[in-house]
């Protein structure tokens, strides 16, 4: 067993399944809440999770394969996907392939929303490119919603991520990432206003905070 990474809420370790190499994710106990309580909400978290990614498959999204899953010691075993973060990709890749790869992002968001499937941690850390595909990954926060409002912030965590991150390409991929959604979503000029709005409401209350 290798641990990759120690979240608040969860360890993400490799592991090995009838000869295969495979990632766990294990929610934590949280010794602050109830245990009843929390051992509800880490069953909750973990199905809801797999309902997501098993949505986004049917839906056509590339995610890990689920392999097996233990609610009550909040476990999912899942397929490991050898690739690159997009977070990697976007720094070495040329213009003409950033282009490409980020309308497919596009595409595959509005895939989701179209089928009432809210990511909820859309960040280039999230997604992973192996053979040609683009995988999306951790749906912890994810939910199920079809409001526009829900889809539009979905969108600006991404639109901030990209900023934060990759700031000198942030106008090549946000401009490719919103071709492909407007391909692939009829709602999308209703979420991109929303989007907007969104902003415009944020910076509002950032003026007022240094107010």
């Amino acid at each position: 067993m290798r641990v990759l990474h120690r979240g608040a809420e969860s360890i993400l370790y490799i592991d090995a399944a009838d000869g295969e190499k495979v990632l766990v994710k294990e929610r934590v106990k949280k010794g602050y809440r109830i245990s009843q309580i929390d051992d509800r909400l880490r069953k909750y978290r973990t199905r809801n999770e797999v309902r997501l990614m098993r949505a986004a498959q049917a839906a056509g999204v590339p995610t890990p394969r689920i392999i097996a899953l233990d609610e009550a010691s909040g476990k999912i075993m899942m397929e490991f996907i050898d690739g690159t973060r997009l977070k990697e990709l976007i720094n070495s890749t040329d213009e003409k392939n950033l282009e490409e790869v980020c309308k497919e992002v596009g595409r595959l968001i509005g895939r989701l929303h179209a089928n009432g499937i809210v990511h909820g941690d859309l960040t280039t850390s999230n997604m992973i490119v192996c053979k040609g595909k683009i995988y999306f990954i951790d749906f912890g926060l994810g939910s199920f919603s079809r409001r526009i409002e829900d889809q539009g912030t979905d969108l600006c965590l991404l639109y901030e991520a990209i900023r934060a991150t990759h700031f000198t390409v942030l106008n090549t991929c946000w401009q490719n990432i919103v071709k492909g959604y407007r391909e692939e979503y009829k709602k999308a000029e209703e979420v991109l206003k929303r989007v907007e709005e969104i902003e415009r409401r944020a910076r509002y209350v950032d003026r007022k905070t240094e107010g």
